[in-house]
Parts: structure tokens; sequence; C-alpha cells
């Protein structure tokens, strides 16, 4: 995805952000509408909607969050599962659009949500470097220019020729993070799925990522490793049933967090 100084949530004509500042996240909240009657089978649940029979209770999954990143710096958000810090990263990252509230991003988005997003299936690994490619912008040219490097990050040419859909989750977050962070980007955003590699892929990865930073990238990362947090980043947030309780340097916040939760 590539942004420039763009706002993810309103048409209104917001002032651009300041050069020092990344991401800026203004009263955000974002709502869900949750069935409150179970529905077995989509015949039913079309019926229902179409007669207006369908009952839905309204679900704030982020509630008036605000905070500003400056490029550079590296975030955390910590909190428990159910939080809302996953729900905040695909706002920022496009996927979710906030109820109320602006999003501002300054630069272009590697965003590393969901495990396999973006793969298909029964494509190939080979097939699917270049599709991903192609999703991130690069021409087929440049695919090939740097096919080798992403392949020798991922550790996976005995099966380049083998279906996405064989693979384990470690290899598909292996693939997935290398052809994403090929090209350093301005902002990247990490949610969790460093969790399913093997421990030697994940220290490669966190270098690849202090490498980045070191080069002026930002990073936004979810993770409920508070040792990796605290050693990675620099500042975090902690969100609780989609309230920031405290926000600040990463170690005071995670000391909060783990005494409190």
């Amino acid at each position: 995805m590539n942004t420039n100084n763009s706002n993810l949530s309103s048409s209104k004509n917001l002032p651009p952000l300041p050069d020092d500042i990344a991401i800026r996240v203004d009263h955000v909240t974002i709502r869900f509408n949750m069935a409150t009657e179970k529905v077995d089978n989509l015949k039913e649940y079309v019926i229902k909607l179409l007669k207006r029979q369908l009952m839905f209770q309204e679900f704030l999954a982020v509630k008036d969050v605000s905070f500003d990143i400056k490029r550079g710096e590296a975030w955390a958000l910590v909190g428990t599962n159910g939080s809302g810090k996953s729900t905040i990263l695909k706002a920022i990252s496009g996927i979710l659009r906030p109820y109320t509230g602006t999003i501002q991003i300054n630069g272009n988005i590697a965003p590393l949500i969901e495990l396999g997003a973006g793969f298909d299936p029964n494509l190939t690994a080979r097939e699917n470097i270049y599709l991903n490619g192609t999703v991130l912008g690069h021409s087929k040219k440049y695919m090939d220019e740097h096919f080798s490097e992403i392949v020798d990050f991922a550790e996976l040419w005995d099966f380049l020729d083998s279906p996405i859909k064989n693979f384990s989750s470690g290899m598909k977050a292996r693939l997935g993070f290398s052809v994403a962070t090929m090209v350093y980007p301005d902002i990247l955003i990490v949610d969790e799925i460093l969790s399913v590699g093997d421990y030697k892929f994940k220290q490669k990865c966190q270098a690849r990522m202090a490498e980045m930073m070191a080069g002026g990238t930002t990073l936004l990362y979810v993770s409920h490793d508070i040792a990796t947090v605290r050693n990675l980043c620099t500042h975090a947030i902690w969100i609780d049933k989609g309230v920031i309780r405290q926000m600040g340097e990463v170690q005071s916040v995670c000391d909060a967090y783990m005494e409190g939760k």
C-alpha cells in the first residue's frame, strides 16, 4: 500500500502533517455491528436482511484513541487479546475505516498484519512472490532483480514450486516478511505474525527491522512477547478494551502493563 501524507478516514480537508510526523491518529473510534441472533446459513441471513429482521448490537472496538508517531520511531501496541490492537493497525493500514476521527499517514506503508494475506493458496511460492510484488507496486523487472534476495532471506529455495496451501504457518510468515521488507518502506507495520516462526528466523527478522529503523523506517509493532517489545521498540501504547491506558517510553509502559494486566 502506498500513501503520501494521506487522510485514510475522512473526506475533510486536513492540513498536511509536519515532516517529522509519520502517523497521526486523531480521536479515532471504530465500530462493529454484531448480530444478536444466530443465523445458520447465507440464505437465511439474506432473507432476514431483506425483511429487516436482523438485529445488531453496536460494539466499539476502539474508543476515541489519539496519538502521534514521529518518523524513525519504533512503537509497540501492547494489551490482552481483544483489546483493539490489531483493529488500530488495520485502520492505519487502510483496511478498516474509522467510525469517527481521522488517520493521516506520511509516506508508504508495508503492512504485515494477517498471516498469508496477499497470497493465493493455489499458486506456488514463486508465483506468489511476483503476485505480492505487484500488489506492493513493483514491476516484474524489479522483482526479477530482487528474486534471489527474497528467497535467500526466506530460506525457501527447496519449496519454490510448491503451492502456498502446503506451507506451514512459519513458512508463510518467512515469505511474507521477506517480500514486504525487500525494499525499506517509510512505515513498517507488523502484527504478531513472527510469533509463528522459529527462534533463528525471529532473530533474523528482528535484525532486519533494527537495520530498517537505523535507515529511518518507522515501526509499529504488535506482540505479546514483552521481552521483544522492550528490546525492539522505544515507545509503547497500552490498549485496554479499546481505550489507551498509558503511552510513552517503552520500559515504563511495559512495566505498568505487566503489573496491571
